[in-house]
């Protein structure tokens, strides 16, 4: 039976929807804190703290810097976390162990650090390192920390002392593969978590994660299950299957039964809530295999779909989904953005999902109706034996994309007629296509796969965007790397699927950069800008201004292939996350580059919000690798990041303005 109209849109709260108010807007950080991953719990990464602007951002100084290496049994150079900060205090995750450390606010002195060695479990995890930090709770009287470890336990800690909350769970331990409606083994089954549990109210939320997809080890795996936790005791309130059960609803959107063993769809990214509608929107991954859904046919509810739940019981209200029948790793990376704009004169109360894919779908957050129309458009349809294909994919007529997806030769490097020329050959070997184009079955005579700007490790990942309140702006960083899509069978002693990701061996393997990225003379396939920053109106649905985002690498600015050409500001890849204040968009680049001194580093840049002009840039030692924070404690104004790269352990670096 279908279900075309339900797989995109369920009207649970239309009918409702013109007696709800529109409420405050969202108004990020307040109170010159930090106490939540996103600013606030719409993830709206917004302060509005004004003393740091574009007269003196080029005058800050590090007031103070807090080294991880010795955190852990090993150092860690990928420190994603987002520090938080309340009554003076800045509390973060670091360390290869996945600590937590308590640092004065002012001068980054340690106060207090807990640790966890978990020993098999935590050494046999799906999500190693420090995560992307922890959530603060109170209720004016008590505060808390929580968090999940790198063996998938919730962690109840006094921020006076570090120590757990005897009263929460067992011993301050809320044991995340227990309770969870499948079978769990406690130290094999790959599952855990690198986003942070979110508390809102009295309620944490705690989501999760698997290995990566690409060549799973079978058709058959844990499932990604939602919960909520009471914050005080640790008991379960609910769970949301994002599988559904045998008669549940989307159900019977998995044929032949592949709602019982195929796993996944965890939600892996921040989750977002809007308190006063009740409501917690769970951004849903894929179902098991990445490129592959020959074992589980049909559109899968609830895989790459943005679902809305009832905070207090974990019902179901509304859901979309993005992709159906998702086949190239778009997942849904990061936190919805709940967004209180004007749109024909209207308030609405709206929600807005960057993408892999450079899409940004704008939803009602009470109803689950798109804002602008969403049409089901044709899709293309491939030839991999076993496979099912959707005949539709959802597209959006607002706002346009911020980036390149799909891929054609109008997207080829172009520096020069030469360069051109060898990109052309070496693409010819590959299919071509626009978006949702699917994997082919990798030949070596060609195609050796599909090539996909837009999907995999493209577009906005997990550190999400930003939005201002006041100007109902929204800001999104995108890369642009393109993914070649085989197909190939894998070694059946190590997978049950019919068809892993891979390449057909040839003579002549395409150049590669070591990541599987194709190069052309060790220069990206792909034309800049390899990351931008776009600022969108989002009363309009348009975008304002568009900006290279990151220092041209050394490797293309010192390319003999390109020498004397003026090659202008190609932005730089990477998983960026921003802050907007007053006046200001915030964000630091990825990996290094060398300045005009010899120094290896990478520049923290602030953007005119209003413009996207330059407005200052910061010399720092490492690249960012999680996303900013900005806070205001004893007349100073202090923003803080994660840096880390190949050779330089991790650190949290704080910088104010001198005096």
């Amino acid at each position: 039976m279908s279900l075309r109209l339900p797989l995109n849109f369920s009207g649970a709260l239309a009918g409702a929807s013109l007696l709800i108010s529109i409420a405050i807007a969202q108004t990020g950080a307040k109170d010159g804190e930090w106490r939540t991953y996103g600013a606030d719990l719409g993830n709206t990464k917004y302060s509005p703290l004004s003393q740091i602007d574009a007269t003196n951002f080029n005058k800050l100084q590090l007031a103070w810097r807090f080294h991880t290496e010795n955190l852990g049994p090993r150092p860690e150079t990928n420190m994603e976390g987002t520090p938080l900060m309340a009554n003076g205090i800045l509390y973060a995750t670091a360390g290869s162990r996945r600590a937590v450390v308590a640092l004065d606010a002012a001068t980054g002195e340690l106060l207090w650090v807990h640790r966890e060695n978990e020993g098999p479990r935590g050494a046999a995890a799906p999500r190693q390192l420090s995560g992307r930090g922890l959530s603060y709770w109170t209720d004016g009287k008590e505060e808390r920390i929580l968090y999940v470890t790198q063996g998938y336990r919730l962690i109840a800690l006094d921020t006076k002392s570090g120590n757990p909350i005897p009263s929460f769970g067992k011993a301050g331990v809320v044991d995340l593969k227990q309770d969870d409606d499948q079978k769990i083994d406690l130290l094999s089954t790959e599952i855990g978590l690198h986003a942070t549990p979110l508390v809102a109210g009295d309620t944490v939320i705690v989501g999760a994660a698997h290995l990566e997809g690409a060549a799973p080890k079978s058709k058959t795996n844990v499932k990604g299950y939602v919960r909520g936790f009471d914050v005080k005791t640790g008991k379960r309130l609910w769970i949301f299957h994002t599988i559904p059960k045998l008669g549940e609803f989307g159900y019977d959107t998995w044929e032949k039964d592949a709602a019982e063993y195929t796993g996944n769809t965890g939600v892996w990214a921040q989750i977002s809530v809007d308190e006063q509608l009740g409501l917690a929107y769970l951004p849903v991954e894929l179902p098991t295999g990445d490129y592959y859904g020959g074992h589980r046919p049909g559109n899968g509810l609830f895989g790459e779909s943005i679902v809305a739940v009832d905070l207090k019981t974990g019902q179901r209200k509304w859901h979309y989904q993005l992709v159906h029948h998702g086949l190239w790793d778009m997942d849904i990376p990061c936190a919805p953005m709940l967004i209180d704009i004007t749109v024909d004169g209207k308030p609405v109360k709206a929600l807005a999902q960057p993408t892999k894919q450079s899409i940004l779908y704008v939803f009602n957050r009470a109803t689950g109706e798109p804002i602008w129309p969403i049409e089901e458009k044709p899709a293309p349809k491939g030839d991999a034996p076993g496979e099912w294909y959707s005949p539709t994919q959802p597209m959006p007529t607002k706002p346009p994309a911020y980036g390149r997806n799909g891929s054609s030769v109008d997207d080829l490097i172009d520096f020069t007629p030469e360069l051109r020329q060898q990109a052309l050959q070496l693409v010819s070997k590959y299919k071509l296509g626009p978006i949702f184009t699917p994997p082919v079955v990798s030949k070596s005579e060609g195609p050796l796969g599909t090539l996909m700007i837009g999907c995999c490790q493209g577009g906005t990942n997990w550190a999400g965007g930003s939005f201002d309140p006041v100007t109902h702006m929204l800001y999104v960083y995108g890369k642009t790397e393109v993914g070649a899509l085989g197909l190939i069978p894998p070694d059946p002693k190590r997978s049950d699927f019919n068809l892993v990701r891979g390449a057909a061996a040839t003579n002549g393997a395409p150049q590669s950069d070591g990541r599987g990225v194709l190069t052309v003379q060790g220069l990206p396939l792909i034309k800049p800008p390899y990351g931008a920053i776009t600022a969108f109106n989002m009363d309009k649905g348009e975008i304002v201004w568009q900006i290279a985002h990151g220092e041209t690498p050394d490797d293309v600015r010192n390319h003999p292939a390109l020498k004397g050409l003026n090659i202008p500001r190609t932005g730089r890849s990477g998983n960026i996350g921003m802050i907007t204040t007053s006046t200001l968009v915030i964000a630091g680049e990825a990996g290094f580059i060398t300045n005009d001194k010899g120094e290896r580093g990478a520049w923290l840049r602030a953007y005119d919000k209003a413009t996207g002009k330059d407005a200052g840039a910061v010399w720092m030692p490492a690249g960012q690798t999680g996303a900013p924070m900005t806070y205001m404690l004893n007349g100073k104004q202090y923003i803080v990041l994660a840096v880390a790269g190949a050779g330089f352990p991790a650190e949290i670096l704080a910088y104010r303005l001198p005096g």
